[in-house]
């Protein structure tokens, strides 16, 4: 498509964006959305940008074999080629993607929206199956951006001036990522393919070695790109100066398509990383269940107290063992602790750091032990360990204070930090029995066999240490603790289990209540599960996230993100060897 062709759109003066966070758009085409189990993966993408502090707009292209589907569906009522009603019936398949993509990203956690083709509002002219943009009608873009984390849009449609529905040509989700990204003004816009890039032949070549290139110039990627990127996306991208960045799932690096070419070089392929799990309750079934199908992953072990106890999920009975030493045995890369106890998980986690592993933790009792000693721990042993997971589940609250703090002086934070108990005080608010509330939560999966933790506040009284450690430095000796029990006095209005601490004058004042004075609107629009957190810096400015706090899979996301960082900084070590 010529740069002419879009005049109206380059024209035109670029929005701002709808949020002062920074905004990426990402696409997901049908070779990694090729079914509706791989929905999770493309949700696991989208949360490490939210978990950096971006805002998302998804485009989304229809599951693997659906526009075929519904092509022949279409044809068979005897629609041509340019019949004008074809397309409508299409992008449905396009639609039903980014709605089972909105779905999962709010099963971990996010604060998802979906949009369809007309909400999206690209209008375009042209052939029915082979339309050009010209325009964009973002108003309900930006409102769902201004109110929403992610934003899951339908790629490969726009709408005619007639109001009907028309396609981009194969492989128009290309073109829809980068006619959003040109009109929010971005300066790039993502891919997500099932190749980490660009290469001078095709990857699964037996003759040669494939090369990879990092930078790859516009007309490089038309000689070469093929069926990878539409060559209508990239003449738009050219001419709105966007480059495209082709990767795949979880990668970080792939090839920057643009005005300056390099080289294509030798990619070092990745083993499977080793991982070994510790427990098999909400959070490490959640994770088996993740990690299992994903050939990034090979898990080795599953220590457990009970080998042969059923599980809900599928897995081989030998990877199970009660015997830490065998389980150790195996040599993991990784140690994922998802225990329940926190002196056997603290001990654990020593275990695996002077073993030289790397350890991702959700285990809030063991980290906020000691969590100075288990970072100084890894550096001696040239292990990484991260904690993320331990706090808030899905809600990024870790992340959040280390960005306060980076930005200067903390003077203190709220939070509500505890999934389980929030959401029996909203059953009791309701008028549930102290005894349905609880058996409600764990049927929802938000409740351990043994409550004790959540209902006394030590749950919520690790998080506080945790949390203060990440924002002072340090960790106060006690934290005084209300606790939920079936005669507790509660009254009339909502009721928030409050976690907070606060800098007076160097002593750290903190505490768990339960706060039945609620004024604060980010606590008091909390449903269920969900946490939040407000950090208050000494020059006066705010930051907030807010979450799933509990459940097996926005804590799972949380304890994946902590892998995905982990993974990198190992890619960026062996780098500098």
């Amino acid at each position: 498509m010529p740069a002419s062709a879009l005049a109206l759109v380059a024209d035109k003066q670029k929005p701002q964006a709808a949020s002062a966070a920074e905004v990426v758009v990402l696409k997901f085409g049908s070779s990694v959305l090729r079914n509706a189990d791989e929905a999770p993966a493309v949700a696991s993408e989208i949360y490490g940008h939210v978990r950096a502090g971006r805002k998302v707009v998804a485009v989304v292209s229809a599951l693997a074999g659906q526009t075929d589907k519904l092509l022949a569906e279409a044809r068979s009522l005897g629609l041509d080629h340019e019949n004008e009603l074809l397309p409508a019936y299409v992008v449905l398949g396009e639609e039903k993607a980014a709605a089972l993509v909105a779905i999962a990203c709010d099963r971990v956690g996010l604060d998802a929206v979906g949009l369809s083709v007309r909400e999206l509002g690209i209008v375009v002219e042209g052939p029915a199956q082979h339309a050009r943009p010209v325009s964009l009608k973002g108003e309900a873009l930006h409102e769902a951006l201004a109110r929403h984390e992610v934003v899951v849009v339908p790629g490969f449609g726009g709408v005619r001036s007639n109001g009907r529905v028309a396609l981009l040509g194969r492989g128009g989700s290309d073109l829809t990522a980068v006619v959003l990204a040109a009109e929010l003004g971005l300066k790039r816009v993502r891919l997500v393919k099932d190749v980490d890039g660009l290469y001078d032949r095709d990857p699964a070549s037996e003759t040669g070695r494939p090369l990879r290139y990092r930078r790859a110039s516009w007309d490089t990627a038309r000689q070469l790109g093929g069926a990878l990127v539409q060559h209508d996306a990239i003449d738009l991208a050219q001419s709105r100066d966007v480059e495209i960045e082709v990767a795949a799932l979880g990668r970080a690096e792939g090839t920057v398509v643009g005005d300056r070419g390099a080289p294509p070089g030798p990619v070092a392929r990745d083993r499977p990383l080793k991982v070994a799990l510790a427990g098999c309750g909400v959070v490490g079934g959640g994770l088996l269940n993740r990690l299992l199908p994903d050939k990034r992953y090979e898990v080795v072990g599953v220590l457990v107290r009970n080998p042969a106890k059923k599980r809900d999920v599928a897995a081989p009975a030998e990877l199970f063992t009660n015997d830490v030493e065998a389980w150790l045995a195996q040599k993991p890369d990784l140690v994922l602790e998802a225990l329940s106890e926190g002196e056997a998980g603290h001990a654990l986690i020593r275990r695996a750091l002077e073993a030289g592993c790397d350890v991702v933790s959700a285990n809030k009792q063991a980290v906020a032990r000691d969590p100075g000693g288990l970072q100084a721990l890894a550096d001696v042993h040239g292990a990484r360990v991260a904690w993320s997971a331990s706090v808030g589940g899905g809600s990024p609250m870790i992340e959040t204070l280390r960005a306060a703090r980076a930005a200067g002086p903390v003077a203190g934070f709220e939070a509500v930090l505890n999934g389980t108990v929030n959401f029996m005080l909203q059953r009791l608010g309701e008028g549930a029995t102290f005894a349905d509330a609880l058996a409600d939560a764990r049927a929802a999966g938000f409740a351990e066999e043994d409550p004790s933790s959540d209902l006394e506040g030590h749950d919520a009284a690790a998080k506080v240490k945790l949390l203060c450690f990440e924002a002072f430095g340090r960790s106060p000796d006690d934290v005084p603790r209300d606790v939920l029990a079936a005669e507790s006095q509660l009254g009339d209005k909502p009721v928030r289990q409050i976690g907070a601490c606060h800098d007076r004058d160097g002593d750290l004042d903190a505490s768990v209540r339960l706060d039945g004075e609620l004024t604060d609107a980010l606590f008091q629009s909390l449903d269920g599960e969900r946490n939040a957190l407000k950090v208050y810096g000494q020059d006066g400015r705010v930051w907030t996230c807010k979450g799933r706090g509990a459940g097996r899979w926005a804590t799972t996301e949380s304890v994946l993100a902590d892998v995905a960082d982990v993974v990198r900084a190992r890619r960026a070590a062996a780098e500098l060897v």
